[in-house]
């Protein structure tokens, strides 16, 4: 008995002390969408003791079995976990729907988001998925009021095209403002980022989140801040993808066979004793097959593009650091490749290759306990080697190149066995487009770099009075870039059959013209630097429990100067000089807040800003705005539904902006005049010997010409239900004044320059929203639905104009900014009865089967005054997008659609009209095409032409097509290693996944992409599957 006393006594010892035992306790914290939540507190109950969660959510914490971890993060329920025997937990936190202080990215600062009275939407890193190396692509049907797309897919030259709430001038800049960091940069650099290194993503829509930026705000704004430290051990992050690319959509062609007999055809139709093009034995041998030298047929696209390319991307971080300094550097690293099919004859590989190389660190110092300092460094490398025209051209040029003709190249035959150059066909006397050998005869290589230094200082300044903190901005920028051409002249042959041997032999066409060796130009050389200085003094402080106030003063300057590119240097003198000087802005900004019972809020803000491009008298704009808020789900008549509305906030603001981006690229100081001395002269003096150069006036000074300004409107509501639907509204209107357009000047003044001024308005309105529904459900599955929808529509609503009072249509007022002008087309004509017995259309030889117009103003011709607003606007007035996120255990699996609406493009007839200037024949075309056995008049293509037909390539509603398109932009489907397995892989996560972007559309628009409107004939948009893996430890 004593025995088994001592026994149990030896082991309840052994659990006492297992209990008191330090242990390694490892997890991640995720957010209620199952991503990481980067930053979580992690602390044991009733000590000091803690740690902050990496970027990936992970954290490592030393503890005992009866320890409690308490996990909490701003805006989130606090949770507490006992360790017991675990060494390892996944832990998810609930949204707080009654704190709501989840801190929110606003100008020049951080806000609660429960004390947010302006439109800002913000987007998690981990939504911005993407499969290219362009961030931008992944904005289009995210972020409600943002309508993007994205116009072409060749690689370093895909940036999408974005506004914010649409188009809201028709001025020079309608583009928003971009920020990295606190500081102005372009498309290129928001390109640029990779989604491992942001931090916080906001677009900032109303005057009173963009007040503050003055005349830069009045398109909106994007602020990005990219990440930094974080306390703790050294943490590693590494993200490896591999992808494949192709067209989303192919262009199809008529066969050659087709191409021939329409080519006839369209020669016969408007000529019956015409010369035809093509023979019959040409035809028939064709068919045959019979030797494909002298009957080649060439399928463009399969001799110059490939199915697919496959490119790589990686990203490599690393964090950590202690109470005194901490540190982030990453280094990331991309090659994407072109589908351009190069033969291995050719000397060099002319198809695209654009590489990025990123290092970008930042350092966190605490100087003092009141004092820090920031060091951000960012270095940004591009190379991109291509065509010497680039890949759309040579898109272009396939549409533009005769099918049946001659061959790309021809091997080499016994008489040109020692021949060193390539045999390029060619036909005729060698003047014929051959895309082949256009692509390549040469390539560009463009480099690129950009170097951007910035350091941060701030100072808490509680010794003067609580609250008060003051922080310093100085950012260097420098960005340079070089282009060189390699290329030779291509050498061209044709095939000929010899009568007397009836032997074929290939035939030089220019032998006197091509060249054997490269030669090398070099254009666009340029260097640009830029210095940014912010001051910043803050302050913020509860007066009692009811009462919270804060307030902001900033003091902005920034100066850029560069040298000019190749344009800029074919512009005249005084272009070039008012070039060379350097660009500089300054400003003073401020913003001040009230809040009572965090119930009621309210917010002033201004900008105060000075520009050089206008006179002194008007070189100053002060930019107010106010806004209130009330979060009415917290009033006591309300509690009775707190579990089912959670959340009620109304919202209102009201304000100014300015812009002063206004007129063209050469027009800098429209205070000044511009005078060319070097105009038309005239010879005099004996035998006309002496030359006298002439005066002639370029620009008028105008020291009236000012700002343009917006008054923006925006009213909204933020609704939570049942801790699960949050529901964001906002309906918004600005009215933009002070365009700067063409006055009407009669002629009868004898003026020799046009004469501009501030006299145009145009009216912006829409509504945007954002609903987001998230369920976790207690087997383990979790799921989030999110959707986002924008209407923004426009119309001018002064513009100096003729009378237009006799034809009303013609007026542009009450138009949207981006309407297409055309003329109405009926149908096609009948036949030549039809048009004799029709109004007289002014556009050159018309007959049956050409476009039939509507006669507007009843006048018996077709003239310009008929022109009227067709379609819709070129920017998309609707936009959305619809994602679906779920999880399971270690799987989880995304999609998202994008969609666009209310747009219109025009296909280009000069473009696409078959057989002018040897051009292809779209297989659309062929497969409806009016003709004397086909008297179709709702046919796409009119009767055939071999020469353009002026009649048919006017802007007209037939070629006018629907934009509208819904696009699976997105899936994906990952797997997360077993903490087990990670355990013993000593990491801390594994994640394999599977991305697909641009999977399908659906389009009433069948013939390319739609989201390339009128620029279908060059590269094509991408579809990318893209496999990858991102581990940390």
């Amino acid at each position: 008995m004593k025995k088994l006393i001592t026994c149990l006594l030896i082991f309840m010892l052994g659990i006492i002390q297992a209990q008191a035992q330090d242990k390694t306790v490892t997890g991640t914290v995720f957010d209620e969408t199952g991503g990481p939540l980067p930053g979580a507190s992690i602390t044991i109950k009733g000590t000091t003791k803690g740690v902050s969660t990496d970027f990936d959510g992970l954290f490592s914490i030393t503890a005992k079995n009866t320890d409690i971890l308490v996990v909490s993060f701003m805006g989130y329920t606090t949770k507490e976990i006992t360790v017991g025997t675990k060494t390892t937990f996944n832990i998810t936190l609930q949204p707080d729907q009654n704190v709501l202080d989840e801190v929110v990215l606003v100008s020049f600062g951080a806000q609660k988001k429960k004390s947010i009275v302006s439109s800002i939407t913000t987007v998690k890193p981990a939504e911005l998925k993407v499969s290219s190396s362009n961030l931008t692509t992944a904005l289009a049907g995210k972020v409600s009021g943002l309508i993007a797309y994205q116009r072409g897919g060749e690689p370093g030259r895909d940036n999408a095209e974005f506004f914010i709430r649409g188009v809201t001038t028709f001025g020079y800049a309608s583009s928003p403002l971009i920020l990295i960091d606190g500081v102005e940069l372009g498309v290129a650099d928001l390109r640029r980022l990779h989604p491992d290194d942001i931090d916080a993503f906001s677009i900032m829509k109303d005057a009173s989140a963009t007040a503050l930026y003055g005349a830069r705000g009045a398109n909106g704004v994007i602020f990005v801040t990219t990440k930094e430290g974080v306390e703790g051990p050294v943490r590693v992050s590494a993200r490896i993808e591999t992808s494949m690319s192709q067209p989303t959509r192919e262009i199809e062609l008529a066969d050659p066979i087709t191409y021939m007999r329409m080519g006839n055809e369209a020669v016969r139709t408007r000529d019956p004793l015409g010369l035809l093009p093509y023979s019959l034995e040409k035809i028939e041998n064709t068919i045959a097959g019979t030797n494909p030298l002298l009957y080649p047929t060439t399928d463009w696209y399969e001799e110059l593009f490939k199915d697919y390319t496959l490119n790589n991307k990686m990203n490599f971080s690393l964090n950590g650091g202690g109470k005194t300094a901490r540190y982030y550097v990453s280094v990331a690293a991309s090659q994407d490749n072109g589908i351009l099919e190069v033969p291995e004859v050719s000397n060099f590989n002319s198809n695209i290759k654009f590489k990025q190389y990123n290092l970008r660190s930042s350092t966190n110092i605490n100087l003092t306990k009141t004092s820090k300092l920031k060091l951000s460094f960012n270095v940004n490398f591009e190379d991109y080697t291509g065509p010497m025209n680039g890949g759309s051209d040579v898109y272009n040029q396939v549409m533009r190149t005769n099918p049946v003709l001659f061959k790309p190249y021809y091997e080499k035959d016994a008489a040109n066995e020692f021949t060193k150059h390539i045999l390029f066909g060619n036909y005729g006397n060698g003047d014929y487009l051959n895309p082949y050998a256009e692509m390549v005869r040469g390539y560009q290589e463009t480099n690129s770099n950009k170097i951007i230094a910035q350091l941060e200082f701030n100072q808490d300044m509680d010794f003067i009075t609580d609250g008060l903190d003051f922080k310093l901005v100085f950012n260097g920028t420098q960005n340079s870039s070089y282009q060189a051409l390699r290329y030779y002249d291509p050498y061209y042959y044709t095939p000929r059959l010899s009568k007397l041997t009836n032997q074929i032999s290939l035939t030089p066409l220019n032998p006197e013209d091509g060249t054997e060796t490269l030669a090398f130009a070099q254009r666009n050389r340029y260097i640009a630097t830029s210095t940014y200085v912010e001051s910043n003094l803050s302050y913020q402080k509860e007066i009692d429990d009811d009462n919270e106030v804060s307030g902001l003063v900033v003091f902005t300057m920034n100066d850029r100067l560069s040298t000019l590119s190749d344009n800029d240097l074919a512009a005249s003198e005084a272009q070039q000089l008012q070039k060379s000087l350097s660009y500089r802005n300054m400003g003073l900004s401020g913003r001040f807040t009230y809040a009572n019972q965090q119930k009621y809020f309210a917010e002033f803000s201004f900008g105060y800003n000075g520009s050089e491009r206008f006179a002194k008298k008007e070189r100053w704009g002060f930019f107010p705005s106010v806004a209130l808020g009330w979060l009415a789900s917290d009033e006591k008549f309300m509690e009775s539904t707190k579990d089912a509305i959670t959340k009620l906030k109304f919202k209102g603001s009201y304000g100014l902006v300015g812009n002063d981006q206004i007129g063209g690229p050469n027009d800098r100081f429209f205070y000044l005049s511009q005078v060319n001395l070097n105009a038309g002269g005239y010879q005099t003096g004996e035998n006309f010997g002496f030359f006298q150069n002439g005066v002639s006036i370029q620009r008028y000074a105008n020291e009236n010409i000012t700002w343009e300004t917006g008054k923006k409107m925006n009213v909204g509501f933020e609704l939570g239900l049942f801790d699960k639907l949050d529901l964001d509204v906002d309906i918004f209107r600005e009215d933009r004044e002070n365009i700067l357009a063409d006055r009407v000047i009669p002629s009868s003044l004898g003026l020799q320059a046009g004469v501009r001024a501030n006299i145009g308005e145009a009216r912006s309105e829409g509504i945007d929203g954002t609903l987001v529904y998230t369920e976790n459900f207690k087997n383990g599955i979790w799921m989030q639905f999110r959707g986002n929808y924008t209407y923004a529509t426009n119309k001018i609503t002064k513009l100096e104009e003729p009378d237009y009072s006799a034809t009303p249509w013609l007026s542009r007022i009450g138009q949207p900014i981006n309407q297409w002008w055309g003329y109405v087309a009926e149908r096609l004509f009948v036949d030549q009865a039809e048009v004799n017995n029709s109004p007289v259309q002014t556009f050159g030889e018309y007959s049956g089967g050409d476009i039939k117009y509507r006669d507007i103003n009843q006048d018996g011709k077709i003239s310009a005054l008929d022109r009227v607003p067709i379609g819709n606007p070129t920017v998309p007035e609707v936009t959305y997008g619809l994602g679906l996120s779920a999880g399971y255990k270690n799987f989880d699996i995304s999609c998202f659609f994008q969609g666009s609406g209310n747009s219109s493009f025009w296909i280009n007839t000069v473009e696409t009209a078959p057989f002018v200037n040897e051009q292809q024949l779209l297989k659309a075309y062929a497969d409806s095409y009016w003709s004397e056995t086909n008297r179709d008049v709702y046919a796409l293509w009119p009767r055939l032409s071999e020469n353009l037909n002026a009649n048919n390539t006017q802007t007209n509603t037939w070629f006018m097509q629907d934009g509208s398109f819904l696009r699976l932009k997105q899936a994906e489907i990952g797997y997360s290693l077993p903490q087990n397995m990670i355990d013993k892989l000593k990491m801390e996560k594994v994640r394999f996944y599977a991305t697909g972007s641009n999977l399908f559309v659906l389009s009433k628009f069948k013939l390319w992409d739609p989201e390339l409107a009128g620029n279908g004939l060059g590269y094509p948009n991408q579809r990318v599957i893209n496999v990858g893996v991102n581990v940390s430890f």
